[in-house]
């Protein structure tokens, strides 16, 4: 007798094909027959429900609350039963001690600090062991680059030696050899932001020889974005190193509209062989820390020294004017818009008050210029702030979510008094309301967006389909009702119309309800053509 029989779906197989009628069985973690009945333990009955593969979140920033919180129901209720970390150049594997405590300092805005938290490891293959020993839903993850760069270069602004090249590339190769599926970078974070293209290069011909992936934030998402897309092309091209543009948005005022010239460039790339594709998350507002727009000379020499630098009041003086009449290269390039800057979560309970407004609100509710709320906020709060960033154009959302590259991304923050929505609403979100609501994606081709393309780009051959054989990763939805209910003003409130999540075979979410099952482990690649 087989363990689930799930009968009576509307099968989307997750390869863009139309849906067909089908009873799927599953044994053992894997499906084993699609479209005849058996005897099983347990029957789900998915008469006007959609079946599809598990949905795929192609840059997530839950590498500790996946362990710290393993319940992880803002993940699982959306049907999300693989997700990537190491992004954005800043985690926490391989690490030294030193770095572990600057990287927790640096992104506590992304992960929190879970207190009494076990960090019994310094290497990818201790991180992934972790994983291993009990999550929600399972989890791959990218080598940091501006982690390797910190326990290696250190914090200043300057060019790696060859030296020092030479040991990024090591640990590299180690992480690669270990698991992780590819390298992150965040090109407006520090330290990983002082790398020259040629360092890039470099460490992305590691990673080629490994058969993975370069995921870059690059150095702009604003006034100099085709420029920074332009040379993240050239790194892929130079390299040989598939190239995925993660949260592959054109923000920010002058880049209203210009989302098809970044697709242009896309197709320019592909026709000359490099091997690209993007991840968006469907919402207009971004997500960061507040000390992100900070002009990037002010973090060398790392956190001490960057608050030093906003407590003096010439460095302060320098500070506003960067950001407020010539743009800084931590805000894209653009000059800050302080009414566009919303507080998202605080670490220090005494500043509460100001979750849910935007820097301009509190200027104005204490009678001082933003510049100086800004860094009276940095200070007290020990660079922990993080924002929502209303700066975004939906016709670019549009435009690049229908390009044949396209996969799904929540770029969620799950910590702090108010995370932007995406952390619980960004699959069904993609479903409801650019399916159902507006038709900007077919559904058979949304799910193809949403599970088989992003595992084809992660290397898995046996993930992100309905396939005999295959993992049981999979989500049963209702096509008429699913919605994200998550919202700005309430941004932790949980999908409706995802019944059931299945992770191995096993149910995380049953008839709507959070289970108590961790069946969720680290997906491991065995590195390709490596030396």
């Amino acid at each position: 007798m087989t363990d689930l029989q799930i009968l009576n779906a509307t099968v989307l197989d997750g390869t863009g094909a139309p849906a067909y009628s089908a009873d799927v069985t599953v044994d053992d973690g894997r499906i084993t027959v699609i479209g005849q009945a058996a005897p099983a333990r347990r029957t789900i009955d998915a008469q006007g429900l959609v079946l599809a593969p598990g949905f795929i979140d192609m840059h997530a920033h839950s590498d500790l609350q996946i362990l710290a919180n393993p319940d992880h129901t803002a993940k699982v209720s959306q049907g999300v039963t693989l997700e990537v970390l190491g992004q954005d150049g800043l985690s926490f594997a391989p690490i030294d001690d030193p770095t572990r405590q600057a990287v927790r300092r640096q992104i506590a805005g992304w992960n929190g600090e879970p207190d009494d938290f076990d960090f019994s490891w310094d290497s990818v293959q201790g991180y992934l062991d972790r994983l291993d020993q009990g999550i929600a839903c399972n989890a791959a993850y990218l080598v940091p680059q501006g982690t390797l760069r910190m326990m290696v270069v250190g914090t200043e602004n300057r060019p790696a030696t060859d030296a020092e090249l030479g040991e990024m590339k090591r640990l590299l190769a180690e992480g690669l050899e270990q698991g992780a599926l590819g390298m992150s970078s965040g090109l407006t974070y520090t330290p990983g932001m002082f790398a020259t293209t040629d360092e890039l290069v470099e460490l992305c011909k590691v990673v080629a020889r490994y058969g993975g992936y370069y995921s870059p934030h690059q150095r702009s998402y604003g006034r100099g974005a085709l420029d920074a897309y332009a040379e993240m092309i050239d790194v892929a091209e130079r390299s040989g190193c598939a190239l995925h543009l993660t949260h592959a948005t054109m923000n920010f005022a002058p880049n209203r509209g210009r989302g098809v010239d970044l697709l242009a460039m896309i197709d320019d790339g592909l026709a000359q062989g490099v091997d690209i594709t993007t991840d968006t998350y469907p919402y207009l507002p971004g997500a960061t820390t507040l000390a992100a727009i900070l002009p990037s000379w002010t973090a060398e020499g790392g956190p001490d020294a960057l608050l030093a630098r906003l407590q003096n009041p010439e460095d302060r003086q320098r500070i506003a004017h960067e950001l407020e009449q010539v743009g800084t290269d931590g805000c894209h390039g653009c000059v800050t818009e302080w009414n566009t800057i919303e507080i998202g979560g605080v670490k220090n309970p005494d500043l509460a008050g100001a979750v849910g407004k935007t820097v301009a609100e509190l200027a104005e509710d204490v009678g001082k210029p933003p510049s100086w709320v800004y860094f009276d906020l940095l200070v007290r709060d020990n660079l922990a702030t993080t924002i929502l960033q209303h700066v975004g154009h939906e016709e670019n959302v549009r435009a690049i979510m229908q390009h044949p590259t396209h996969t799904g991304g929540s770029d969620a923050i799950l910590v702090g008094g108010k995370p932007h929505p995406r952390a619980w609403g960004t699959f069904p979100r993609y479903l409801a309301h650019y399916v159902r609501e507006l038709g900007v994606l077919e559904l058979a081709d949304c799910v193809h967006h949403l599970t088989g393309r992003p595992a084809r780009r992660l290397g898995l051959t046996d993930r992100g389909l309905i396939r005999e054989g295959y993992h049981a990763d999979l989500v049963l939805f209702d096509p008429e009702t699913v919605k994200d209910t998550a919202t700005f003003a309430e941004p932790r409130r949980q999908a409706e119309g995802i019944p059931w999540v299945l992770v191995g075979g096993v149910p995380v979410i049953e008839n709507g309800e959070r289970t108590d099952a961790l069946p969720g482990r680290a997906i491991r690649r065995t590195p390709a053509g490596a030396p």
